[in-house]
């Protein structure tokens, strides 16, 4: 098991499970999980199809609620929360980025990226200006006004990390963010977690491939349902970049920070 000593952990869930109920079957996805995460984290949720790591995703970003159990975020019982606090977290407090991007097809990338804002209630001339901030992080400057099938898949990926930055959230919660790219744009993307990583952020990445967890600090492995290996990673793996990409990555972090 890992040891950390962090102070209080950001997330901290304790004997979660999560049973549905199928009619005549019931199917245990959780059998009682218990897993702390602390700020600055760069942590990787492992696991095989049907292990569990999905619905405890869905547990992490305040999607789904459990069986049984307990789910403390910054301190707050995430069990107590009425609906507009739990939407606030997921809005504000927690960035998604998913396998599938999850763009709107007839808006660019501009407005992809700031639709968040828009449930925010902000204002149209700062939701521009924050989506355009965030488009410049992830090196998307000149991709603003084009739409998702004008975009190559690392690109789209790209437009769905800005989107979850727009927010300025502590942590990034990532669903097999490379399972639908190519090797070389797969590490682009790694390395632009990586990136995040060393400006602050939580990163929380959950995937099934053993190479991409290896870029993670923390590697948590679940089986049946329950946590069956949490260890550090004491040699992360290091995305490969070009010559170019070292300097677009130095300018993103100063930016950041």
């Amino acid at each position: 098991m890992s040891k950390l000593n962090k102070g209080t952990p950001v997330i901290d869930i304790q004997g979660v499970k999560k049973i549905y109920d199928l009619g005549e079957t019931k199917v245990e996805a959780l059998r009682g999980v218990d897993l702390q995460i602390y700020g600055n984290e760069y942590i990787a949720i492992m696991g095989p199809s049907g292990s569990g790591k999905s619905t405890l995703m869905n547990m992490l970003g305040c999607l789904d609620t459990p069986t049984e159990g307990h789910y403390h975020f910054k301190g707050e019982d995430v069990f107590e929360m009425e609906d507009n606090d739990l939407a606030r977290i997921r809005n504000r407090e927690i960035g998604f980025v998913f396998q599938s991007f999850n763009l709107l097809p007839r808006a660019n990338t501009l407005r992809n990226v700031e639709l968040p804002l828009v449930y925010a209630g902000m204002s149209r001339t700062e939701r521009l200006e924050r989506a355009t901030e965030a488009c410049i992080k992830v090196g998307l400057e000149n991709r603003m006004e084009h739409k998702p099938n004008e975009l190559s898949g690392g690109q789209r990926q790209r437009v769905a990390i800005a989107r979850a930055l727009v927010n300025n959230p502590a942590i990034i919660l990532a669903d097999e963010p490379t399972g639908n790219l190519d090797s070389k744009t797969g590490e682009e993307i790694m390395a632009l977690f990586e990136d995040l990583h060393n400006a602050g952020n939580t990163i929380i990445l959950v995937t099934h491939e053993e190479d991409i967890a290896e870029h993670a600090h923390r590697i948590v492995r679940i089986f049946d349902g329950r946590v069956a290996h949490d260890e550090i990673n004491k040699k992360p793996r290091k995305a490969l970049r070009s010559s170019a990409s070292v300097e677009q990555a130095e300018m993103a972090v100063a930016d950041l920070v």
